[in-house]
């Protein structure tokens, strides 16, 4: 099954026609917003070096989740 979205607002203009697999494999500074010093400081601290690294960093996953719940509760 295909899936189709626009990432173009969330993605640097260099990635915007990049497949997700691709996407995951990506640098951090690959999206819209996050400069390569702050990719820099996210490898330093947390070892994430690319888009699949900070998704599934258990510190930001438990950020999300809680602040779902949090919305969830009002």
């Amino acid at each position: 099954m295909a899936v189709t979205a626009d990432l173009a607002a969330i993605l640097d203009k260099k990635y915007e026609e990049s497949d997700l697999r691709e996407l995951v494999n990506a640098p951090v500074s690959a999206l819209a917003g996050v400069s390569d010093g702050d990719a820099e400081l996210l490898e330093k601290a947390f070892s994430i070096k690319t888009i699949g690294d900070l998704g599934k960093n258990k510190y930001f996953r438990a950020a999300q989740a809680l602040s779902a719940l949090a919305e969830a509760s009002t």
